[in-house]
């Protein structure tokens, strides 16, 4: 519990950090490589010219003192991983920090400022495969259920077939054994 404090309150790697900023500018992070928390005592973030696509959720949450974060001259994918930017955005509208925030892909929204994107028009870029996922996992669950139902017909058959045979044989040798 304690290494995940330390982790948080020093200098992210690949960064460089001086008197509450943190620059982590023209590093060719992706959003898979950014840091996973900045130092709680962060006042300026520097994200810029990097090859971002999107922010982590929650990630620019837990900086109470954060003052500006500059994320231009990265390629926004301005889908469904986005939202949590957007929204983030949206309430530090009153700092100006969407200036030059752009969208690179997809190709309808290529150039637009984040900020001023209609939630609908991100969601509209958003593949829901989870849907058909749950549709075909449905499908396949309904024939799991119909295979396992055949399988009880037929047990119940064999076993019927089974106490037949075994009355047969029961009642055939008491027939057939000799009187004392």
């Amino acid at each position: 519990a304690l290494l995940p404090l330390l982790v948080t309150e020093g200098c992210p790697a690949p960064c460089t950090c001086q008197r509450g900023t943190v620059d982590c500018s023209s590093r060719h992070l992706r959003t898979d490589g950014l840091p996973a928390a900045f130092p709680s005592d962060a006042t300026r973030i520097r994200l810029h010219d990097n090859r971002l696509s999107s922010i982590p959720a929650g990630l620019f949450d837990r900086l109470p003192v954060l003052q500006g974060v500059s994320l231009h001259g990265n390629p926004w994918a301005c889908d469904c991983g986005l939202l949590y930017l957007r929204a983030w955005l949206l309430r530090q509208e009153h700092r100006g920090l969407y200036r030059n925030v752009t969208c690179s892909s997809p190709p309808g929204l290529r150039g637009r400022l984040v900020m001023y994107l209609a939630e609908e028009e991100v969601l509209s870029s958003c593949q829901y495969w989870y849907c058909d996922l749950a549709v075909l996992t449905q499908a396949c669950l309904f024939l799991f259920v119909l295979l396992q139902a055949v399988l009880l017909v037929l047990v119940v058959v064999f076993l019927r077939r089974f106490h037949r045979l075994a009355e047969a044989a029961r009642g055939g040798p008491e027939e057939s054994s000799p009187a004392d």
